[in-house]
């Protein structure tokens, strides 16, 4: 038969054999089985497919059969991959063939892999084979037409759950699965054989999971008195069964360790409790209890996992219950101790269960109580939960204000009983101090709370509500209620129950990530258009969100009887105030007429500083009063513009607004940095050449000892803060306290050693002789006669000299420390101003960007190059790397590439000159190429500016009058200084320039293009290395093959050139091996130039001679390319290596299962040596080769020869035995040597 003939190799000559298909057709069909087994997931499902339909196609009784056989040999497949494959098979082949008895497939299942009978090393194979049997005929769709086949899956099943080593809870599944569908033959077949796994529900989870499945599925097979017999309770939740429910939940814990994922046992106990209506005595004794007397571990974070899942299941009153017990608790000190490195986290995986929770609940009250509960969960006051919890996004607007007003209330009045608040085993000693520590903690969190929610562009959110925050929070930051008001100033009905002190006043004041959310706000009900340029920072009726802000504090301002200031303004600071209303006004009402980007601008600056005049009034005061005036005499510059009355040389306000701006950036803060360079790139066309002198001061590294009146550094506390500091926005939520603590005695511990060691490193010569003169007065240094000096000190002299050591050894720590504390003080201040720099350098992309056609803008090519020159000789510290990144990327991408420039040099061109031979003089005396490469960039640039705009070019190619333009470049000037960079890059071995440099020159400026070639030209021959030889060639080659450069050429100067070029070539003789001399040479053929070329074929012909062409075949093809000019064709080789005679002879064909002669063993046991009269010597066979001769012989002899010279000439017959290629001679071989050693 065809399966006997495929798989055993067997012909069976008893039956009659049946005509055989065509072969491709069974190729075809076998190749189906092939690829049930590929690993591709694809490449299975696809074989199924096919499989399938070949098989419904005519009679194919044989080949279903076939079919059926193999698919069942292949369930105990070796392959993982493959059994999936070959039980899908088998189930859609029975879901295809109903008349195939699913009763014969399992006895086929069952007899393939019996357990019994298998070898023990395939036992494992065959226990997959029938679980994949199984889930063969469960897939069929049919086990519920056969009731006899669902209680033999079920026995079999049965059988396949003692071996959990292999399977573990796969048979448990597949029954729980099997069960689900069989509704009806439940009672009548699977009852009784399953009464023995019910009845024993409480040893394992697989167990108590099919006692679940069926209680589920088949209440009324299995009502109270039934479980009574079983269990002998009439339910499965009850005080007496906790305990061993608890077993079971334990036994599930540690069976899903690894896969970190909730056992469904315990889920569908969860729902059984909520069905009986005993969740109370679960959750309290099961969960609370039981699974937490046992260390941190998978029963805990079971539990965790289960209060996750539980939450949209529960109703109000038990999440109220659930979300407030002692799970949570544990679950906060969970979350504490995980913070840990190396510790597991589950908070991620809560985050993911509230967060489907939320999405999922429509119940605003459901919403508020998980959001309350978790943000109540805190250590020490400080809730568990990040402020910028994320899931705050998907309440309902009901739920999100109900929240708000939450926060708001706790943030007033902090009710520690009303909170789940736990403590570490550290915090617990210091109780006291916790409690104050406590509740600044807890309103830090609630102030970064609201203004993440403000942040979040996914939360939704009313106008009102966003209104609503922002009064909160700059209510209770510098105002306070004498009594309260009217419904216009709410913040006054409620006061808090414990006074706000300056250190919570002093984080809360302005929050700058507040402010920023409020900049970047986009409207509520944006409905623009996709490609439509959308407003941020207004309301809906397009006032700026922080005028909201401002007309607030007026109100509170007006109000002084029920609010009152906690830094009342002075007259001089509330007329700065009513200033920059009234400038605002003003501003607003020129805005309608025609409204502009630089209006808006200064209405924020304006609104901006008016509001810091609540944190530091003195400082900004005088920014106010600049400010006005400012804006007081750019409105007086337009107002003589338009009467064309030009009555000033320079506008001072704009260099008096480039300097506020830059004492406002000294601030760390995102959102006044933004604002700094709108309002910068609105008054970019007013900037001045002093404005401009003023922003490169401050980021040139030659004056940056200098430079201390934008950034001050202080010292307070151990801490560097810049003047005129607000609230950092960029601060993160801040660790628990026991973790901070831990923290600051590693660093304690750390700095310590450093003390030591510099204690140890550097000896200081006065501490000393400090010490040597204290050792003196008390007589305690040993001299050469005294071998001990402790026999002549007492007591009390021992006392004293050990105050006086302890004294002079205090006070040299304290000047270590204060050593130290300068060198952090110095570190600190120079990382302040590097930032300060890196804010400094966003005005100067701004103006690059937006003024890149002013003339201006030539004063930024030195600045900009001073930087990157002090740059790359600095630290590598992080901070000046990244400043050096970002002046490199404005000078090159934004200043040197960008399109726009200064096209009217003016009067400018004697200076630009000087700046160019100043810039390529500084070129060729630098030592590094990246370097070299920004000043040569450069000086392209201040050429193009010279050039200025060419004539208007058409679509076609630019004649050579347009290529001759240069505008007011002095070309001779400009051409003797690109050749002097020239020569020195051709005659110095180390110069910093490169090829690419002048190739850029060449291709952007033509015309001193065809001013240097003569120069490059007798470079090829002269210039000091065979390099910079072959750059030559490059630089002429890449000159050459320009069009425009053969545009400005007349013929007879191109005639003239090649004849040159030529000339220098011939002279380079041997180095033409080049392949860049070698190009030259082909592009000089293509020209079809009148040139006598004699002497270079002469030269080339010598060149085969002298060099190889072995290394690259490029070489060669460009060498013959040339010579075919001539009429020298390429001699053709033959490939073929003829045999010479004497020499090795070609190594035979290796057979398959023979080892090469340098694989085999050096060390093997001595073969047996036969007598002389034996016949072992070899004998020459019909398919050896006849190359071997007595000198190949002889050599192999004399390689290794042994002490004795018949055991020699014993051992070649055997070594030349073992490469026979008749693989019958050789083993007629092996028996001769056996034999004769069992003679010997």
């Amino acid at each position: 038969m065809i399966e006997t003939a495929i798989m055993g190799g067997i012909n069976i000559t008893s039956e009659p054999l049946r005509p055989v298909r065509v072969p491709q057709q069974n190729r075809v069909f076998l190749d189906f089985f092939w690829d049930l087994a590929n690993p591709d997931q694809e490449v299975r499902l696809k074989a199924v497919e096919n499989l399938i339909q070949y098989l419904q196609t005519g009679d194919m009784a044989d080949e279903l059969e076939y079919t059926l056989k193999r698919l069942v040999d292949g369930l105990a497949h070796t392959r993982e991959t493959a059994r999936p494959g070959f039980s899908l098979a088998l189930g859609q082949v029975l879901s295809a063939f109903e008349d195939i008895s699913l009763q014969s497939i399992l006895d086929r299942i069952k007899e393939k892999h019996n357990l019994q009978a298998v070898k023990k090393k395939l036992a494992r194979n065959a226990m997959f084979g029938n679980l994949f049997g199984v889930l063969a005929l469960h897939q069929s769709g049919r086990l519920v037409k056969e009731p006899q086949v669902v209680l033999g899956c079920v026995q079999l099943l049965q059988c396949l759950i003692q071996h959990k080593q292999h399977l573990k809870d796969l048979p448990s599944k597949t029954m729980t699965d099997i069960l689900t569908e069989v509704t009806e033959v439940f009672e009548e077949v699977l009852l009784s054989a399953l009464e023995a796994d019910l009845a024993s529900a409480f040893r394992t989870p697989e167990q108590m999971q099919l006692l679940l499945v069926a209680l589920q599925h088949f209440p009324q097979a299995l009502k109270p008195k039934k479980l009574k017999k079983l269990l002998d309770s009439s339910t499965i939740i009850n005080a007496d069964n906790i305990p061993k429910l608890v077993e079971v939940l334990k036994m599930a814990a540690r069976s899903v360790k690894k896969e970190r994922v909730l056992p469904s046992v315990a889920l569908d106990l969860l729902k059984l409790s909520l069905k009986e209506d005993s969740f109370q005595l679960f959750w309290d004794k099961a969960i609370t209890v039981g699974m937490f007397k046992e260390p941190s571990g998978p029963t805990h974070y079971l539990s965790y996992r289960l209060l996750g899942s539980a939450l949209p299941l529960l109703s109000l009153s038990q999440l109220k219950e659930v979300l407030s017990g002692e799970v949570m608790m544990h679950y906060g000190e969970h979350v504490v101790s995980a913070q840990k490195p190396d510790r597991f986290k589950l908070a991620p995986e809560m985050d993911t269960y509230v967060s489907d929770f939320l999405q999922n609940c429509r119940n605003s009250d459901k919403q508020l109580v998980v959001m309350v509960s978790f943000s109540s969960l805190t250590n020490n006051g400080y809730p568990v939960v990040p402020s910028v919890w994320q899931v705050v996004q998907h309440l309902e607007p009901a739920a999100l204000r109900s929240y708000v007003d939450w926060l708001k209330g706790t943030f007033l009045q902090p009710q520690s009983d009303r909170l789940l608040d736990f403590s570490t085993r550290k915090q617990k000693d210091e109780s006291k101090e916790q409690k104050e520590s406590s509740i600044f903690r807890l309103r830090k969190w609630i102030v970064a709370r609201l203004a993440s929610i403000i942040n979040n562009h996914q939360v939704k959110k009313h106008e009102d509500l966003i209104m609503d925050v922002a009064r909160f929070v700059f209510f209770h930051a510098f105002f306070s209620a004498k009594k309260a008001t009217t419904s216009d100033i709410a913040e006054t009905s409620r006061n808090p129950s414990i006074p706000l002190d300056d250190e919570t006043r002093g984080f809360s004041c302005l929050p700058s990530r507040l402010l920023m959310s409020l900049h970047h706000m986009p409207l509520i009900d944006d409905s623009a258009a996709v490609n439509q340029k959308r407003s941020v920072g207004v309301t809906a009726n397009g006032t700026m969100w922080i005028y909201h802000l401002v007309q607030f504090a007026q109100l509170l301002l007006s109000r002084p009887k029920h609010v009152q200031s906690i830094q009342p303004f002075s007259a001089e600071q509330k007329q700065a105030w009513d200033g920059m209303l009234e400038s605002v006004a003003n501003l607003k009402r020129k805005a309608k007429k025609g409204r502009t980007t630089e209006s808006a601008a200064f209405q924020q600056l304006f609104l901006l500083i008016g509001m810091l005049l609540f944190k530091a009034p003195h400082e900004v005061l005088d920014i106010m009063k600049d400010l006005q005036s400012c804006i007081d005499k750019a409105q007086e510059k337009k107002i003589n513009k338009k009467k064309k009355q030009q009555g000033e040389a320079e506008p001072e306000w704009v260099e008096v607004m480039v300097d506020i701006l830059l004492s406002l950036l000294s601030q760390q803060s995102r959102h006044i940095r933004q604002v700094c360079k709108t309002v910068f790139s609105s008054i970019c066309p007013h900037v001045t050449a002093a404005a401009l002198t003023a922003i490169v001061d401050v980021l040139d590294p030659d004056k940056e000892d200098e430079e201390d009146g934008a950034v001050v550094v202080t010292d307070d506390g151990n801490k560097t803060q810049k003047k005129l500091k607000v609230d950092d926005d960029e601060e993160q939520d801040e660790d628990m306290e026991d973790d901070e603590s831990e923290e600051g005695s590693d660093e304690e511990s750390e700095g310590e050693e450093e003390e030591k060691e510099m204690q140890e490193g550097e000896v200081d010569q006065n501490f000393r002789l400090e010490l040597m003169k204290v050792l003196q007065q008390q007589n305690a240094l040993a001299t050469e006669e005294d071998a001990s000096s402790e026999e002549d000190l007492d007591d009390e002299a021992m006392m004293q000299l050990d105050k006086s050591l302890s004294a002079l050894f205090s006070e040299q720590k304290k000047k270590i420390e204060e050593k130290k504390n300068e060198k952090m003080k110095l570190q600190k201040e120079r990382g302040l101003v590097r930032d300060f720099k890196m804010k400094v350098l966003d005005l100067v992309e701004v103006f690059v960007a937006r003024q890149a056609g002013s003339p201006l803008i030539l004063g930024l090519v030195e600045p900009l190059l001073n930087i990157i020159d002090r740059g790359m000789s600095s630290g590598s510290e992080q901070q000046e790397q990244d400043f050096l990144r970002r002046a490199a990327d404005i000078f090159r991408n934004h200043l040197c590439r960008s399109k726009v420039y200064c096209r009217t040099a003016g009067d400018r061109q004697g200076e630009l000159h000087d700046l160019l031979d100043k810039l390529m003089s500084k070129a060729r005396k630098l030592s590094d190429s990246s370097l070299c490469l920004y000043y040569f960039s450069a000086s392209l640039y201040v050429v193009k500016v010279l050039r200025g705009a060419p004539p208007t070019e058409t679509k076609e190619e630019p004649t050579a009058d347009g290529l001759r333009f240069m505008g007011s470049v002095d070309v001779d000037r400009v051409s003797n200084l690109f050749r002097e960079a020239l020569i020195s890059f051709m005659s110095r071995r180390k110069s910093p320039l490169t090829s690419q440099m002048f190739t850029d020159l060449f291709t952007r400026f033509p015309v001193l293009c065809v001013n240097l070639l003569d120069t490059a030209v007798q470079h090829i021959t002269s210039a000091v290395r065979g390099h910079q030889q072959c750059q030559a060639c490059v630089l002429v080659l890449r000159a050459m093959q320009s069009r425009d450069i053969q545009q400005l050429l007349s013929s007879y100067e191109w005639t003239q050139l090649c004849e040159k070029v030529s000339t220098q070539l011939v002279l380079l003789e041997s180095k033409m091996k080049k392949i860049n001399t070698v190009q030259f040479l082909r592009f000089l053929f293509v020209q079809k130039l009148f040139v006598d070329l004699e002497q270079l074929k002469q030269a080339l012909q010598t060149l085969t001679s002298n060099v190889s062409f072995k290394k690259t075949g490029q070489l060669e093809d460009t060498y013959w390319a040339v010579m075919k000019h001539f009429g020298v064709m390429k001699p053709k080789v033959d490939k073929t290596k003829p045999k010479k005679d004497g020499e090795q002879e070609a190594a035979p064909k290796t057979m398959k299962g023979f080892l090469p002669e340098t694989k085999k063993r050096k060390k093997r046991n001595k073969p047996v040596l036969e007598p002389a009269g034996d016949k072992s010597t070899p004998v020459t066979r019909p398919g050896e080769q006849k190359g071997m001769t007595k000198k190949k012989q002889d050599k192999k002899t004399k390689q290794k020869r042994p002490a004795d010279s018949s055991a020699a000439s014993q051992t070649n017959p055997a070594k030349k035995s073992k490469k026979q290629p008749d693989r019958k001679a050789g083993k007629k071989k092996k028996p001769k040597q056996k034999k004769g050693g069992e003679q010997m």
